[in-house]
């Protein structure tokens, strides 16, 4: 049996992507590590700040794919410590976050241990286009 997605109406056409990126937030794992927040500056510009600390600007690596930024750590742990407490968490982690069209990640910073991440929005240029009725008939798939 097809499964029958949650964009199935016929009025929303082109939004099977929309619930693919659902579908890959819903699987990714919700958890606690690094913690983040999330500020908006302007009405243009928003920041993400995670909180690293033990880490150092070469255990990270940003990308974006698409409309996903990711952000990936990796600390070689040290060896041949030995700990009366160890509550500086320096596991690896993934965390992504899924941008809407329009937003572009401009700068990203690592200081005292904080990750800065700056994204502006960039408004879409509003076009109105008048479409031509052309006289004929429209190819189908068969031709």
């Amino acid at each position: 049996m097809a499964r029958i997605g949650s964009f199935t109406n016929p009025l929303m056409l082109g939004f099977e992507e929309l619930e693919s990126l659902a579908l890959q937030l819903s699987k990714s794992p919700c958890e606690g590590f690094p913690p983040y927040n999330i500020e908006l500056l302007s009405d243009t510009q928003i920041e993400i700040t995670l909180a690293l600390a033990g880490f150092k600007e070469e255990d990270l690596d940003i990308t974006t794919e698409g409309n996903r930024l990711l952000i990936q750590g990796r600390v070689e742990e040290k060896e041949n410590h030995q700990y009366l407490y160890h509550g500086i968490a320096l596991r690896k982690f993934q965390r992504a976050f899924l941008l809407a069209d329009g937003m572009k990640v401009k700068n990203a910073v690592f200081e005292n241990g904080l990750l800065k991440i700056d994204i502006q929005k960039i408004a879409p240029e509003f076009k109105i286009t008048k479409i031509k009725i052309n006289q004929g008939h429209i190819l189908t798939k068969k031709e």
